[in-house]
């Protein structure tokens, strides 16, 4: 199945994906077996997936009963519909309540769930007590449904009984909510082989383990088994809600296989056009977009902007680092008239950041774009690359924390990139002689705010290809930001790489925009 496939095939529901079955059963919670419960422990969880890396992969097979898969897209939603007094940990003593999703339409195999109480892990059993079928669905189910188990399941907390904190649903999707409560882009556990010509391969949580927790818990701790043809993995969450919902993410992966394209804390969103990208403009709504641009902190310290793009073909950008501070896909503009969306929301979206723990070493941050003429279709995925080759019978250690929210949790002491924009180029009402592009960077923050209207400003822009012309830095009269503007002549339908920053005497004033120009393929 190709990413393309698999995304269409989620479209339109709350989150992504079908889960493959696991067939391990109680051998996932361990061997020794108790009238309470089965021993769990992390380590256990690692040495049972670096066992399971040693076995063939097995593909699973469509566990629904006939009834279930017959039924259509109405069909389920009128039977997803959970009972919320039937949460785990229902009652309102405990901080957090986990919720099911049903078994059915895109959602084939379920996955094994276990609650965890004192190192023993128990089976959350699927009934049919815990949904409330809708009149179109319920004469379509039998008298005996039996075990189907759960597709996935999702987590509320005690500040916001009605409204989800995360969820996971769908191969190793998951998603979060910050303060605005509001769902965007979605995280993953692993990404293999993204946006190369063959077809990318999804690994997928095949069972997780909830920690029964505590009244005076503040956080939620999770732990999951990934499974793919080329990976397995044991993922630790530790899930702790505020103004921001925070994951501190621990994994141990274990290859059956080399891995030529290895994605760590992979994130995926969607971006069909926006001030920067008006290619697919035919729409009321100025800007469409979970996000609008990649964040970069580099080990050397380097803040970089990368506005995000809908192309008119796949394309992979790769930023080389060693030792990366940080890295996310944020949702910069929040102002509702940028977007005049009062039902998806967009400038409440959620913005992602992930905080490597420790040293990542070498690799490079990678951002694929994918063309997309429909908002419900994800086309823009980044993730860590190691620059160290992946072979079989290694053990990969990587942990990292994910901060979803309005703004990620480090921002840059310099001015950021608030917009960016091109069009003609030129002066208006002069002859042009040959083609040029114009293109224009809003800067605001830092340094910047503090200058005077007359300070001496430099921006310094550079193009891999092409000639820049006519480069002004100036003040935007009654506004706190700054513009950088320029022409960029340049014939084919090679792309043009282009770099803008802003400085003074005293040093760099902004972080470094970076943007990817493609002429239009009638050029």
């Amino acid at each position: 199945m190709t990413r393309r496939e698999l995304l269409i095939r989620l479209m339109g529901l709350a989150a992504s994906g079908a889960l493959p079955v696991s067939a391990l059963g109680a051998a996932l919670a361990g061997s020794e077996t108790q009238a309470s419960g089965q021993p769990f422990s992390q380590d256990g969880l690692r040495q049972t997936a670096q066992r399971l890396a040693q076995e063939p992969y097995v593909v699973p097979s469509d566990a629904r009963p006939p009834w279930l898969a017959a039924i259509d897209y109405d069909d389920y939603q009128a039977l997803n519909n959970f009972r919320i007094d039937h949460s785990l940990w229902a009652g309102g003593e405990l901080p957090f309540q986990a919720r099911f999703f049903h078994l059915g339409l895109y959602f084939h195999h379920p996955v094994s769930l276990y609650e965890v109480v004192n190192g023993l892990a128990r089976p959350i059993d699927f009934s049919p007590e815990m949904f409330k079928y809708g009149p179109r669905v319920k004469d379509k189910i039998p008298e005996q449904v039996g075990n189907l188990g759960f597709a996935g399941f999702r987590v509320n907390a005690r500040s916001d009984w009605d409204r989800d904190m995360f969820s996971f649903l769908g191969a190793s999707y998951f998603r979060a909510v910050g303060a605005s409560k509001q769902y965007g882009l979605s995280a993953r556990g692993l990404a293999i082989d993204t946006g190369m010509e063959r077809p990318e391969e999804f690994p997928a949580f095949r069972a997780f383990w909830l920690e029964r927790p505590t009244a005076d818990t503040t956080a939620l701790t999770i732990y999951a088994l990934l499974d793919s043809p080329s990976v397995t993995g044991a993922y630790r969450f530790v899930v702790t809600p505020g103004e921001m919902t925070v994951m501190e993410i621990e994994t141990h992966l274990f290859p059956r296989r080399a891995i030529e394209r290895l994605g760590i804390a992979p994130m995926t969103s969607m971006f069909q056009n926006g001030e920067n990208d008006r290619r697919q403009a035919d729409d009321f709504r100025p800007e469409i977009h979970d996000s609008d641009g990649l964040a970069m902190w580099t080990g050397a310290g380097e803040w970089i902007w990368r506005p995000l793009l809908n192309p008119h073909y796949v394309r992979v950008n790769s930023f080389v680092d060693d030792h990366p501070r940080g890295f996310g896909l944020l949702q910069r503009d929040r102002e509702f008239a940028h977007y005049q969306d009062d039902v998806s929301f967009y400038h409440k979206r959620p913005s992602l950041w992930v905080e490597p723990l420790g040293n990542w070493g070498k690799g490079m941050v990678q951002l694929v774009e994918l063309p997309t003429a429909d908002e419900t279709l994800d086309n823009i995925v980044a993730y860590w690359n190691p620059a160290q080759p992946v072979q079989p019978g290694q053990a990969l250690n990587f942990s990292y924390r994910l901060y979803w929210g309005a703004q990620p949790p480090t921002r840059p002491t310099v001015a950021e990139v608030v917009a960016t924009r091109f069009g003609a180029g030129g002066v208006p009402g002069q002859k042009k002689t040959v083609p040029m592009r114009k293109f224009v960077i809003d800067f605001q923050g830092g340094r910047l705010d503090q200058l005077p209207k007359d300070a001496k400003v430099e921006a310094v822009v550079a193009a891999s290809r092409g000639e820049i012309r006519d480069v002004v830095a100036r003040p935007i009269k009654e506004s706190p930001q700054w513009r950088c503007h320029f022409d960029l002549i340049a014939t084919g339908s090679t792309p043009v790489d282009l770099r803008c920053y802003l400085r003074d005497a005293e040093g760099a004033l902004s972080e470094t925009w970076l943007y990817q120009w493609s002429p239009p393929p009638s050029s």
